[in-house]
């Protein structure tokens, strides 16, 4: 079949290079792509946030039989509704169940009303009323932006002081625009072990009925090493989670994946596609830090290289809501991930900057901010490049993937050089 993937980054780039691997799938496209997608599919040059465009197209092209919507925006403004409306097979959540995303306060009010385990939290839409909850609350405090934000709209706040300022920075200032119209304050989970505590993602395939966890990893998102500096999108990511464990599997998939999937269909929002769980372990068990709503970046360059099966083969029992019959199975060993960035990320940045990638031996180059210009490879985004490395563990993996690094150059380049070292005790 002919397979079209939405969306212009890495994970699109990972999810059509383990699209590729399948018998099953003839030609791909990716709407809108980069350069690296390029490669190995058709880009088609289409807004994916304009509803009629994407409408127009796909009635324009019968010979597209499936299509896969993985970022946040389309998810949360009905692509997949829109599509399945003109008879295509999507891989995907709709409009509603998307908001389990979309809007923080939705997911927390869900994750109350449903007695999933998460951390205390208040919503506001006022700022005069938010700012005396977090004098009442004190520090540290965590603010969440309530809308989409590029993976941004998180503050962790040590101080008092510094709570008050991103209160006013997220609902004042507008830094993450209508996202900020509400905002979701959270206490500060602490770790069992660490500060600020250890956090695992968890992604699983679900139809609605059966819910299937792929591997565990874990993510860096902070902007320089030690975990200093602003938030992004993800800096780099490993698999597994090192203090992973059979309990803690069976403890998330009975306390937490198996009751979000029934209280999203008791709320009338079946969610079918990619449901990520971001988790935290604490001194009073594993608890929800966020959902979203499909396919994490840079999890998924993490996690995809390490299945077994044939994913077009999973996601179409997904759309059937067969997905109980099918056995998914994983590699043996790690993953991971080094994003390389743009200077100045996650605040301003240069385009167009020219790169040069050399020997990186068996390592992956995945590309998400990337175009070609005058026949030359170019920075055209904040994360530019991720270098995916497999070994027999973390260690070797990461080894691999910082020799592949030290091949791969432009102005102004940015690389944390601690991807994979959290936790590490276990």
């Amino acid at each position: 079949m002919n397979v079209l993937v939405i969306g212009n980054g890495g994970r699109e780039h990972a999810i059509l290079l383990a699209l590729k691997k399948s018998p099953k799938v003839d030609k791909l496209y990716c709407m809108k792509g980069n350069a690296g997608t390029a490669q190995i599919a058709q880009n088609v040059d289409v807004d994916y946030m304009d509803a009629q465009a994407v409408k127009q197209f796909a009635l324009a092209h019968p010979e597209i039989d499936y299509y896969v919507v993985t970022p946040d925006d389309p998810l949360a403004i009905g692509i997949v509704d829109v599509l399945e409306g003109i008879g295509k097979r999507c891989f995907g959540p709709t409009k509603a169940a998307a908001e389990i995303e979309a809007s923080k306060a939705f997911a927390k009010e869900l994750m109350k009303k449903y007695n999933i385990p998460t951390a205390k939290s208040a919503t506001f839409d006022n700022y005069g009323d938010a700012l005396e909850y977090v004098r009442s609350q004190g520090a540290p405090i965590v603010l969440k932006a309530d809308g989409l934000a590029l993976g941004k709209g998180v503050l962790i706040c040590k101080t008092l002081k510094e709570a008050e300022e991103g209160l006013k920075e997220i609902m004042l200032d507008r830094a993450f625009g209508r996202a900020g119209d509400k905002i979701v304050i959270e206490e500060c989970m602490r770790g069992l072990k660490y500060e600020p505590g250890e956090e695992v993602s968890v992604l699983a395939f679900t139809d609605g009925k059966t819910i299937v966890p792929m591997i565990t990893s874990c993510d860096h998102k902070r902007a320089n090493d030690g975990d200093e500096g602003l938030n992004t999108g993800g800096m780099g990511t490993f698999s597994p989670c090192p203090f992973w464990s059979r309990e803690l599997s069976e403890e998330v998939l009975n306390k937490i994946m198996i009751p979000t999937v029934n209280a999203m269909n008791a709320e009338g929002r079946t969610f079918k596609g990619c449901l990520y769980f971001g988790l935290m372990r604490t001194p009073d068990g594993m608890k929800v830090v966020e959902y979203n709503s499909r396919f994490g970046d840079p999890e998924t360059q993490v996690v995809l290289p390490m299945l077994k099966t044939d994913l077009m083969e999973i996601f179409e029992a997904v759309t059937d809501g067969r997905l109980s019959d099918i056995h998914i199975e994983w590699e043996e060993g790690a993953c991971v991930c080094v994003v390389l960035a743009s200077g100045g990320y996650p605040v301003s940045y240069r385009k167009g900057e020219e790169i040069t990638i050399g020997d990186v031996g068996d390592c992956t180059v995945i590309h998400a901010g990337t175009a070609i210009k005058n026949g030359k490879l170019v920075t055209n985004g904040g994360r530019v490049l991720g270098v995916v490395a497999r070994g027999a563990d973390v260690d070797e993996a990461r080894a691999k993937a910082y020799a592949a690094v030290k091949n791969i150059s432009w102005n102004g380049m940015h690389y944390r050089t601690d991807i994979g070292v959290k936790y590490r005790e276990g």
